[in-house]
């Protein structure tokens, strides 16, 4: 029996020292194959100016605050186009910031246009494979049958909604004020307005989430603040660390709430349907998932649940915190700027003379040109998105006989190219009058891109433009706006805080005053 055990051990002890030596042999070979892709991609983008790194294995890290920006400012004024960059072996990169850099990679066709890991790929557990992030004939079959849910008759019936939910949003600023808090933080409450908004709109759901947090919007809250937390740790970049860690529990969970509310509203909303059709039931006016639940490809299918639901995810997602950054930079820029306010206040009295207490409607959004140049001005100026990133299936040529290999990703800087002085003069002051129509002549396409350009653009443009018009110009009827002090630092100074998108360190905080 001894003998037996002993023989046991040692068999044990061999098979031990071989899977050692295996792992060894396995990670020596990655780490090997590692470093001869990290020389490629190096020498390949040696036509690309490089900034001194960190360390020549670490690479270049950026910084989400307000430093990171103002790096991006010494980078536009160092190189003027672009320049290469590293983050450890792993990921190569060619930041872009001029129009003529920009545009032929925006304008490449979807077929060879691919969605890369760094920046998407921490989304794909939430949403799914979506318009977001999908790619080849996949994504080109969801844009065919997303495109109807955007149209102008569609988008038409949701600026209603667009008025009731910023009614409700002002209603609670003036209860603050009249209980002597004047001066708000913007952020909190015109993210709760979006999210209210955004429910209604794509889910005829009313979810009162201004007055009273609802599991889902705490859940869809986590999760972004989540996504933040894990781009910033290199080592969460990795699924077989993060879903170990207490965070990534934690995304599980949340995880489980917002998908447990789509999935009921997606399979609810889909029998509603199938009865309606079969029945003499009056029909209602139709929202996101209805419209999409009833598109058709040229085969006559539709999207199976899975699919609705993630493009559903996505346009909560994607349209609520995008929406609140801009409606607040832009409330900010005019509280910073009172002449500006004053001229977009006198247009929107002037829209809404005789209206007796009605809202703005569809038709009215073309009246307010001067609100509407202070708003692609802030857009400009702060970009609720600070870049996007693709990678391409073949090398890509760019000016000057330079080329992006296959394989590395490019980052189009939206912030670069927003604040490039090569493009914009004084880029950092705020002038919506370079949007009068003499102003833009000559302007190349690509100089102006907050929501991205060519075939992935962002499809839920129209949709925002429309809100931030709608939500901006009952604020200036209702409120007059000046700067406000931050509480914690004392200081009326604002720290940008770029991160999903671009926020602001401790708040954005304004004081209001309510007009009669």
């Amino acid at each position: 029996m001894h003998k037996g055990m002993s023989l046991l051990l040692s068999a044990l002890r061999q098979a031990l020292l071989l899977a050692s030596a295996g792992l060894v042999a396995v990670v020596t070979v990655w780490t090997a194959r590692l470093l001869l892709r990290h020389v490629w991609f190096t020498r390949r983008l040696s036509c690309f100016s490089r900034p001194r790194a960190d360390s020549w294995l670490i690479g270049h890290l950026g910084q989400s605050t307000e430093e990171g920006l103002l790096q991006v400012d010494d980078l536009v004024h160092a190189y003027k186009h672009s320049c290469s960059w590293f983050l450890g072996p792993f990921y190569h990169l060619v930041r872009l910031f001029r129009p003529d850099f920009v545009k032929p990679l925006l304008m490449a066709p979807a077929s060879i246009t691919v969605k890369d890991e760094l920046i998407y790929g921490h989304l794909r557990p939430w949403l799914g494979q979506s318009l977001l992030l999908s790619n080849g004939e996949a994504w080109a079959r969801r844009r065919r049958l997303l495109t109807p849910a955007f149209h102008f008759d569609i988008l038409r019936n949701y600026t209603a909604t667009f008025n009731t939910s910023a009614d409700t949003m002002h209603e609670k600023w003036r209860r603050l004020v009249a209980e002597g808090c004047a001066t708000i933080e913007m952020f909190d409450h015109v993210t709760l307005m979006t999210l209210d908004s955004l429910l209604k709109c794509a889910f005829s759901y009313s979810s009162k989430c201004q007055e009273s947090r609802s599991e889902y919007v705490c859940a869809i809250e986590e999760l972004s603040d989540l996504l933040i937390e894990r781009r910033q740790n290199i080592l969460h970049h990795w699924d077989w660390v993060y879903w170990k860690t207490r965070q990534g529990k934690r995304f599980k969970e949340a995880l489980k709430i917002v998908h447990s509310f789509t999935r009921e509203v997606v399979q609810r909303r889909r029998a509603l349907i199938k009865t309606s059709e079969s029945t003499d039931t009056p029909r209602r006016k139709r929202d996101f998932v209805d419209i999409i639940l009833l598109s058709k490809d040229g085969d006559g299918r539709g999207l199976t649940d899975t699919e609705m639901e993630a493009e559903a995810n996505t346009f909560m997602f994607a349209g609520h915190d995008t929406t609140a950054s801009a409606i607040c930079w832009t409330l900010y820029n005019l509280a910073r700027h009172a002449h500006f306010q004053d001229q977009c206040r006198r247009e929107v009295l002037e829209l809404m003379r005789g209206r007796e207490g009605r809202g703005i409607e569809w038709e009215d959004l073309s009246n307010l040109p001067f609100t509407t140049m202070c708003i692609r001005e802030a857009l400009r100026l702060h970009s609720p998105v600070q870049a996007v990133t693709r990678t391409y299936t073949q090398d890509m040529s760019l000016p000057g006989n330079r080329t992006v290999p296959k394989g590395a990703i490019c980052l189009v800087s939206i912030y670069g190219t927003h604040h490039n002085p090569e493009v914009w003069t004084n880029p950092h002051e705020f002038d919506p009058h370079r949007f009068e129509a003499i102003n833009q002549e000559g302007r190349s396409s690509h100089a102006y891109i907050p929501f991205s350009s060519g075939p992935r653009n962002c499809i839920g443009q129209k949709f925002a433009l429309a809100e931030l018009r709608v939500v901006v110009a009952l604020t200036l009827y209702r409120f007059r706006l000046t700067p406000g002090v931050n509480p914690k630092s004392g200081s009326e100074k604002v720290r940008r805080l770029p991160q999903l998108v671009l926020r602001a360190e401790g708040g954005l905080w304004l004081q209001l005053e309510p007009l009669t």
